[in-house]
């Protein structure tokens, strides 16, 4: 069968091709204000296993970019992942950070920081284990792994990387996006592992049919990872698109995000 583009609308409204039964009876909490930036407030939305009598450990849904300022968290992908991972009995965090352009690259990733300081100087009032979180990034949103990877903070006990640009010293081909090559290496994720192997496990899923500069990021940084005996996890959908698990209602999408589950929860146990 032929497969269809979607429109960005449609994009946006798509959701994770894998459920779990309770998706729909999650507590959820929206537009948390989780920074002020010059007076406007930034959110974040909260999802929580219905229920749930004590804190959780909690995932961090990163999104991508740069991309206009549309409220990355109401989309339909981190809204069915806020809903799949608190079924699956962990707190979800999704938020909007403001990488709307490549020169705000350090902008997003001081938005990043603070979210997750955040979430931890708040953790009773949330439901969250301050001790326990993972961070999950999608696509441009891979660049912000690089700083927690870099410092391998106790609390960062797991860390997914979606179809994600994890090297950033190679440009891409096309127009000058007038990031510095000193950013370039700050943000690059393959960097981050090239002076020690210790830090937490990692999983990252490649789509075969992405684009090639893209999953060149990837296969940079995997091998660099192994080098240095990285704890990794490494999911290839062969067939696969950039979004795979919105776009390809196949099987592998779905053994690719529940392996992620798994990898999940193992990682986060008390």
């Amino acid at each position: 069968m032929a497969q269809i583009n979607p429109t960005i609308e449609e994009l946006i409204r798509m959701r994770v091709v894998l459920t779990v039964a309770g998706m729909d009876a999650v507590s959820v909490r929206r537009d948390l204000v989780y920074k002020d930036a010059d007076g406007e407030p930034v959110h974040m939305d909260l999802y929580s296993p219905a229920g749930s009598p004590r804190s959780q450990p909690a995932v961090v849904l990163i999104h991508g970019g740069p991309i206009p300022r549309i409220g990355a968290k109401n989309m339909g992908l981190f809204v069915s992942y806020g809903e799949l991972l608190a079924a699956s009995g962990c707190v979800a965090i999704t938020f909007n950070h403001r990488y709307l352009a490549p020169a705000q690259l350090a902008i997003a990733g001081d938005d990043v920081t603070a979210l997750v300081s955040h979430i931890r100087a708040n953790a009773s009032s949330l439901g969250v284990d301050r001790e326990r979180i993972a961070l999950w990034a999608f696509s441009g949103g891979g660049p912000f792994l690089a700083r927690p990877l870099r410092e391998r903070p106790a609390w960062l006990r797991a860390v997914v990387a979606y179809y994600a640009v994890l090297d950033l010293e190679q440009p891409a081909p096309g127009n000058e996006s007038h990031v510095s090559a000193e950013l370039r290496q700050a943000f690059s994720v393959r960097r981050s592992v090239g002076d020690a192997p210790s830090g937490p496990p990692m999983l990252v899923a490649r789509a075969g049919l992405d684009d090639a500069w893209l999953n060149a990021t990837i296969d940079r940084f995997v091998h660099a990872a192994l080098e240095r005996g990285v704890a990794l996890d490494l999911l290839n959908h062969p067939q696969g698109r950039h979004s795979f698990d919105i776009l390809d209602d196949d099987d592998r999408s779905k053994q690719i995000i529940q392996d992620t589950l798994a990898f999940l929860r193992n990682h986060l146990r008390p």
